[in-house]
């Protein structure tokens, strides 16, 4: 696909989403005219933005499988995702050097997946239903709430307001997974649309590759349907959505050919449903003038089974907003409006250290009502400085102010620098975060008046190219220092037997450097290289450390080949991840090595594009390689030795996929 196609894909999409709602009129217009194409295929740099984003589109998506939102940042070199460990499938994501729960997630600039949809919430996605993913990298806008610390990723679904379309999608590979999607949208009349999605996943085998007794990945069952409904009037804009999700995993000793008297199962049966509606008042076109609300409410039931111990947790989730927004002259904008979050919890906890003998409920409520205000100014092509305030107040941890700034200045055309600071919270709830603890023997300890998460981070960024003859050489530079004043503390070093989990101050802190060239080597060939540099300490109560299972650097290099006019499409990725340390083993006998080493993987597919529909066939971990003995004391997982959390590699070999997309939209 061309530069040129790509652009106008994007522009179509902008085009769309403002029309839709105005609620960013700060970055709708400027980004249509602002947009960097880097390389035919690498993301969008977001210059009309103040902040360092960048855009995954569609086209980007199908580079890979992207069944779902976890594998939608294969070729992304800022997002790491990684299994959390070797039993449930669980995918975490990283940014930054930290986890994903610094990353705030959004939905159409709603927060979700949040609290106990986050082990798991790459997956309640589809990657056929995304249009394009916003990665925002640090301090991020005040106006999504007082979560974000290293920053945003904010999934944008297809639109039901969009051209009528119909798209099918259907992938298996060779491990025995079959995926199948659906989405497709009318026009009801010049103001009304509505849009059907649904996806369905089952995967029919087990298998055990290094014949450890245990699935190398579980056995997952899933179905979600989503209907939105868009109404588009000439001041009045109204959009919303209902989703559900049913969802099952069995992992554990369950892989064919496996006989044991007395397996260890692991069982996850997961029900959500998800519902938003946004209203827009718009009564100053000229100057994206608005007034809007917007109201979302989940509900999340996870039933857990870890061998003999088990986990219940149901939440129920709200989100309210309401807002003004306004450009003036001279390039003033303002943005300012109230929030309120709340948080609802039942968790049936079952015994988690020898002093434990019972299960025992667990209740939490938290409301959080908030206010912000965001000041915005706009010098053309040359400034773009904005800074916001929050000040919120949670029902359980009282005060908080969350200032954030962000500068953008273009030096000239081809180099534009950027800074960034601010603060951020988050409220810890162990258990529903954490539970994958449980697919182990150790003992959990969760200390007593936990306490709320808060981190400073700052950033700096520089974007650039120099031209090489007729070529674009794409060159750009960041550096992030995440700082925290209270961190959710999990330590596994203290004792290999044990997980102790906390909250403290210290010094922990996060620096992370990254660098990443571009470039068209021929008219159908793009390149794309990056390197980046993470050390991430935390203090446990016994000084600084290097945070475990956290690789020191990584690598990153694709291949992007379009030839005969993008009707073929050759898409490699190559990883290569650094070394890092596992948990402290015991000091006499240990089970496990201080280290692990670095690894590489490799990742390829090939697409032919026909007029409405397109085949493609592809692997993922070429390499073959995979964490050789991920699940410790596999052979005794009744035993004080049985650990499936340690994970820093694949756990499964090579894998061939290969599949079928179709789409066919009638433009008006």
């Amino acid at each position: 696909m061309t530069n040129q196609v790509r652009l106008k894909s994007f522009i179509t999409f902008l085009l769309c989403g403002a029309a839709a709602f105005a609620e960013e009129p700060d970055t709708a217009v400027v980004e249509m005219q602002e947009v960097v194409v880097t390389g035919k295929h690498s993301m969008l740099k977001m210059r009309g933005t103040a902040a360092n984003s960048e855009l995954i589109t569609a086209s980007d998506l199908k580079r890979a499988a992207c069944c779902s939102l976890g594998e939608s940042f294969t070729t992304n070199p800022s997002v790491d995702v990684s299994y959390s460990d070797a039993a449930t499938g669980a995918r975490q994501i990283k940014l930054l050097g930290l986890s994903g729960a610094y990353v705030q997630m959004l939905s159409e600039n709603v927060p979700a997946l949040r609290g106990a949809a986050a082990p798991f919430g790459l997956g309640y996605i589809a990657g056929p239903w995304i249009q394009s993913i916003q990665v925002s990298k640090g301090a991020s806008s005040v106006k999504n709430g007082f979560e974000s610390i290293t920053g945003q990723i904010n999934i944008e679904m297809k639109k039901p307001q969009a051209d009528p379309s119909l798209s099918l999608n259907a992938y298996v590979d060779h491990m025995g997974k079959v995926e199948g999607n659906f989405d497709g949208n009318i026009n009801l009349g010049d103001k009304w649309s509505t849009a059907l999605l649904l996806h369905g996943e089952n995967s029919f085998k087990a298998h055990d590759s290094n014949d450890d007794g245990f699935a190398d990945m579980p056995r997952t069952r899933q179905f979600a349907a989503m209907n939105r409904w868009a109404y588009l009037g000439s001041n009045y804009v109204f959009q919303a959505a209902v989703k559900w999700i049913g969802e099952n995993r069995r992992s554990g000793q369950i892989a064919h050919g496996a006989h044991y008297e007395n397996p260890y199962i692991i069982d996850i049966d997961t029900k959500r449903v998800e519902a938003f509606t946004k209203n827009a008042y718009i009564f100053d076109r000229e100057n994206d003038g608005n007034v809007a609300f917007i109201a979302a409410a989940n509900f999340h039931d996870m039933k857990a089974g870890y061998g003999d111990r088990r986990y219940s947790v149901i939440q129920r989730d709200a989100y309210l907003s309401a807002m003004f927004e306004r450009k003036w002259a001279g390039g003033h904008s303002l943005s300012a409006g109230m929030s309120l979050v709340y948080d609802n919890y039942h968790q049936l906890l079952p015994p988690l250290n020898p002093e434990d003998n019972t299960y025992r409920p667990a209740d939490t409520h938290e409301a959080t009502p908030g206010a912000y205000a965001q000041y915005t100014f706009n010098l053309g092509d040359r400034l773009i400085a904005m800074a916001g305030m929050r000040v919120d107040r949670s029902s359980l941890y009282g005060m908080m102010y969350t200032p954030r700034v962000h500068v953008r200045y273009n030096v000239a055309k081809p180099l534009t620098l950027q800074i960034s600071g601010g603060r951020g919270y988050r409220s810890p709830h162990p258990m529903a975060e954490y539970h994958n603890l449980l697919a182990s023997s150790r003992a959990i300890y969760i200390a007593d008046n936990l306490r709320q998460e808060s981190a400073w981070n700052a950033g700096a960024s520089a974007n650039g190219y120099i031209m090489l003859g007729s070529r674009r050489l794409g060159l750009s530079a960041e550096y992030y220092y995440t700082r925290f004043t209270d961190q959710l503390k999990v330590d596994l070093d203290a004792d290999p037997h044990a997980a102790y989990i906390s909250t403290g101050g210290g010094h922990s802190y996060s620096h992370t450097f990254q660098a990443e060239l571009t470039f068209d080597i021929l008219e159908d060939l793009a390149f794309t290289a990056a390197y980046r540099l993470t050390d991430v300490k935390t203090d446990y109560g016994h000084g600084l450390v290097t945070k475990p299972l956290t690789s020191l650097d990584k690598g990153l290099f694709t291949l992007g080949w379009t030839p005969d006019m993008g009707i073929w499409q050759l898409d490699i990725t190559c990883a290569v991840n650094g070394s890092g340390r596992n948990p402290l083993p015991a000091a006499v006998d240990p089970l496990w090595e201080k280290r692990y080493k670095a690894y590489a993987t490799l990742n390829a597919q090939l697409t032919r594009n026909f007029r409405h529909w397109s085949v493609y066939i592809g692997g993922e971990n070429l390499t073959g390689y995979r964490q050789k003995n991920p699940v410790i004391g596999a052979t005794n997982p009744w035993g004080p030795d049985f650990d499936a959390t340690m994970v820093h590699a694949p756990l499964q070999g090579a894998m061939i996929y290969a599949g079928v997309r179709y789409n066919f939209t009638k433009y008006l």
